[in-house]
């Protein structure tokens, strides 16, 4: 049965047909089950090796085990301590993070099962470098699949490529399973306020901070169609720790649809990505996407927005840029590096304004 959630001006039989209507429309456009479409002996004094005078290995004549000359330790080359390389500290990341409410799961590559207090147990199919965890913090990106569809769509969503280097980097990727008893649509926040789905997603940070670390400014979220509306969801409802998002066919379907921002301080950026005007299964994606590029402008965030004409589907040809946004926004970047333009090679259907 369809309620009307609060604040949502609109008809949810609308809402309801949409979902029933919708389905794996986050798959790859093949039919099989993979991710694709188709002595040290140098001349100074000191003994590590490198040819410089200091005390580390790094060769770069400070005393900070990275390889810039900047003595700060974070290998960006500028003389702050942050990793951004562009010399302020506005990388620190965000001071109110979740803690575990349940007993936190070892982190293996595989499909990890997490216990938030309150609710039933979920599973997360997670993406890991349990090596390169043990010895780096990487960032945590979320995945958030559309109806019909399943968590392993990550692979094809954000891009092998995209994933390996997020793990390299002691990162890990979080894609979970749906609650069936969420109804016709996977994510309870697609039509409705109930935030379940929202503590499973506390929970894996609270946990991956606990068990093996990552970087806290670097918290993302991506989703697809019924994803994407959840990711835009949780982007303000979870703007305490969301660094930046991407949405795939998502966006606000009414203007009514947006929550207070849970930290409204925390301009969190996002990358809006439609199908043009094709892009309907009952709504137009085009125009909650635009709904949502507009409420967040209008509330000093910076959004870009990308048209890339292809209907109800994932712009596979956009992954590496979505990677590239979430390492360049990370949490409270304001403004962003993007604000006088994006970068030259994003693809040439994105822009700052519809």
């Amino acid at each position: 049965m369809c309620t009307t959630p609060m604040k949502v001006g609109i008809t949810l039989g609308v809402l309801c047909l949409f979902f029933l209507v919708g389905c794996d429309d986050d798959q790859p456009s093949d039919a099989d089950a993979d991710s694709d479409a188709d002595g040290d002996g140098d001349t100074d004094a000191d003994a590590d090796g490198d040819g410089d005078a200091d005390s580390d290995a790094d060769g770069d004549g400070d005393s900070d085990a990275d390889s810039d000359s900047d003595a700060d330790g974070d290998g960006d080359g500028d003389t702050d301590a942050d990793s951004d390389a562009d010399s302020d500290v506005d990388s620190s990341g965000p001071s109110d993070l979740p803690t575990p409410t349940g007993t936190c799961p070892e982190f293996v590559d595989g499909t990890v099962t997490f216990n938030p207090a309150g609710i039933a147990a979920r599973d997360v199919r997670i993406w890991i470098s349990e090596d390169d965890a043990a010895v780096s913090d990487g960032p945590l990106i979320f995945y958030w699949h559309g109806t019909g569809s399943q968590p392993s769509v990550a692979t094809y969503a954000l891009g092998n490529s995209t994933i390996n280097d997020v793990t390299a980097m002691g990162g890990i990727v979080a894609a979970p399973f749906h609650d069936p008893a969420a109804g016709t649509w996977p994510w309870y926040l697609t039509a409705g306020t109930q935030e379940d789905d929202l503590l499973v997603a506390d929970e894996v940070v609270a946990c991956a901070i606990e068990q093996v670390g990552i970087d806290t400014s670097h918290i993302h979220s991506i989703g697809m169609s019924a994803g994407a509306l959840h990711t835009t969801q949780m982007s303000y409802r979870r703007s305490s720790y969301i660094a930046s998002v991407t949405t795939y066919s998502g966006g606000l379907i009414s203007a009514a649809m947006a929550p207070a921002s849970e930290d409204p301080s925390n301009l969190f950026a996002a990358l809006i990505f439609h199908g043009g005007e094709s892009d309907v299964v009952v709504i137009s994606f085009q125009d909650a996407s635009e709904n949502y590029w507009q409420d967040l402008t209008d509330a000093g965030h910076f959004a870009a927005i990308c048209n890339h004409g292809n209907g109800h589907s994932i712009p596979t040809d956009a992954t590496a840029s979505v990677w590239q946004f979430f390492q360049d926004h990370p949490y409270g970047r304001s403004p962003s590096p993007y604000a006088d333009g994006l970068p030259a090679d994003f693809p040439s259907y994105c822009a700052l304004e519809p």
